[in-house]
């Protein structure tokens, strides 16, 4: 863990927690990205916002560690608490979106029953591969949030 009062930058977010979570988030956010873009699932209005919130937080969680890398963040507090702050709303996105992803997965997997074609049978299969990695996405920005509140507060 990076010592009190330093936000870490360069290489060295790669040794600290929580920075080090930055790779899983992005790994887990872009398989859920890409799962849900390959299927063709109705109704396409709760894919689409899970669409919209998988690729909203790859997109700024890449952003947030190019700043740590290349320490733009000049170790100030305000930083560590936009850290906490930016995954606490990257959290509440993934967890409203791996819900109602599951909730159309489950429907799907109900209709699925009645219309068995080996496309459906593929797209309810990724689709389920989708919400289990919607959900790890979600824990490990639940985790970062923790760790970095307590960077904060150490601040």
């Amino acid at each position: 863990m990076a010592s009190a009062g330093v936000l870490p930058s360069g290489l060295s977010i790669c040794c600290s927690i929580p920075d080090i979570l930055f790779l899983p988030e992005l790994v887990f956010g872009g398989l859920v990205w890409i799962l849900v873009a390959c299927t063709y699932i109705i109704p396409h209005n709760p894919q689409a916002y899970v669409m919209a919130v998988s690729l909203f937080c790859f997109c700024i969680t890449f952003i947030w560690m190019v700043i740590f890398l290349c320490g733009a963040h000049n170790n100030r507090s305000s930083w560590a608490a936009a850290d906490v702050l930016y995954h606490i709303l990257a959290a509440m996105l993934y967890l409203s979106a791996s819900v109602l992803l599951a909730w159309v997965t489950i429907n799907f997997g109900n209709e699925y029953q009645n219309n068995s074609t080996a496309r459906a049978l593929k797209d309810y299969r990724l689709d389920i591969s989708a919400v289990v990695f919607s959900y790890i996405a979600t824990v490990l920005y639940t985790i970062h949030i923790i760790f970095s509140g307590i960077r904060w507060k150490m601040f």
